[in-house]
């Protein structure tokens, strides 16, 4: 069924898909008080491109089906990017890899602080680790959630555009 997408549903799955990520990590840090660490935010940067993206491409998909096309493509290298993003934060939580000395742990940020900084409750500086799960669910961090769904709209997206390319042949 998912392969006789037409290409606007394609492509408001594709962007309703990424909404609701980014309402969903949203939730979690205003609702649910997890706050994110710098990783965190970057994935969610390609998720408010891809509903950019997917607003410009359903408007475009009678009036200019050829630009809806391209666009479908741009959405799905949103997701390659975020999939990646969130594999390379997976692998710093799961010890794969060193992450930022920023967020990860590093001491270069506590040795800039005078020792009056780092004794004060005021000015500590509110830092979440980037290698430090937060939460998770089935044995997987909320980037490694991430990184299933960005493969999965990065395949929705493609479907757009192939369903865009099957209708104009």
């Amino acid at each position: 069924m998912m392969r006789h997408l037409t290409l606007p549903i394609a492509v408001a799955l594709a962007g309703l898909g990424s909404a609701a990520t980014l309402a969903a990590a949203f939730a979690f840090q205003h609702l649910g008080g997890l706050a994110p660490c710098a990783i965190c935010l970057w994935q969610r940067w390609p998720h408010a491109a891809a509903v950019g993206l997917a607003v410009l491409a359903f408007a475009l998909t009678s009036s200019a089906p050829k630009w809806a096309r391209g666009i479908a493509l741009l959405g799905a290298l949103a997701m390659v990017v975020n999939t990646g993003i969130a594999l390379y934060h997976t692998g710093i939580e799961r010890g794969w890899w060193q992450g930022p000395t920023s967020c990860s742990g590093g001491t270069e940020d506590i040795m800039s602080l005078s020792a009056t900084e780092l004794l004060s409750i005021d000015t500590a500086p509110a830092l979440v680790m980037c290698n430090e799960v937060a939460w998770a669910f089935g044995g997987l961090s909320m980037a490694s959630w991430n990184g299933v769904i960005c493969a999965a709209l990065c395949a929705i997206w493609i479907m757009a555009f192939r369903a865009q390319s099957q209708s104009t042949a």
